[in-house]
């Protein structure tokens, strides 16, 4: 059994009804001071293994919230969030994290690559904190950066690639540990609109082609034509729910 293929059982189980992601009655309510933010209200979202999922709406509208409390960044003040059919509510801090690490990928607005470090390093980075050899690291690495197009730019830096290719990195950095699950928020928010649409053609051919779930939350209608299913946010409800 290779490193990435060992798991914590405890966090290994079937989906739920059928649903990789499947929020229950989720609220997040911020306290500012003495002001209750209500971030979300009761938001209840479903989505399907390789499904590739659109979150739309305004700034403040929750998309952000939501995806931090799926990927288990934040915590939901009232609901249920069952990811690949376990309950991860009821989670420890540790079994979040080994969850992050294994089965779930993050992609953000801002690349968010380390400036020292090679496109190679960027991605090979999560196999190390999961213990994976040398080996396995730099064949899984080389796949990835062969799948977004990036292979003659593995010894390059972030400053020396463009924001397009920055973002293919971070994607390819996100699928190297063979997430079920990708969390993409506002991943087109810095490109061109030409790079942009390129970045969510590489998006839909990944759920495609590697069966990965992917949702992603953004504010560009453009994005409808990529997806499978779009879900509609404001003032921390969704609109359409299934």
């Amino acid at each position: 059994m290779t490193t990435l293929a060992r798991m914590d059982r405890s966090i290994v189980t079937d989906e739920h009804n059928g649903w990789v992601v499947d929020t229950s009655g989720v609220t997040r309510v911020y306290h500012v001071e003495a002001v209750e933010v209500h971030a979300l209200r009761g938001a209840n979202l479903r989505v399907a293994s390789g499904e590739f999922v659109a979150l739309m709406g305004r700034s403040g509208s929750g998309k952000t919230t939501l995806l931090n409390i799926i990927g288990g960044l934040d915590h939901p003040t009232e609901g249920r969030v069952y990811l690949f059919g376990q309950d991860v509510t009821q989670l420890s801090d540790r079994q979040l994290t080994e969850l992050r690490r294994r089965r779930i990928g993050f992609v953000f607005q801002s690349f968010a690559l380390m400036p020292t470090m090679s496109a190679f390093e960027n991605v090979e980075l999560p196999m190390r904190m999961v213990g994976a050899s040398r080996r396995e690291r730099r064949q899984r690495v080389m796949e990835c950066l062969e799948l977004v197009g990036l292979t003659r730019w593995a010894k390059h830096r972030p400053q020396e690639m463009s924001g397009g290719q920055q973002q293919r990195v971070a994607i390819a950095r996100a699928l190297v540990n063979r997430p079920g699950l990708i969390l993409a928020d506002e991943p087109t928010g810095e490109l061109d609109s030409v790079t942009g649409r390129d970045v969510m053609a590489l998006f839909r051919n990944i759920s495609r082609e590697e069966g990965v779930t992917i949702i992603m939350s953004s504010h560009d209608p453009v994005v409808q034509e990529y997806v499978d299913y779009t879900y509609r946010m404001a003032d921390g409800r969704i609109l359409n729910e299934r």
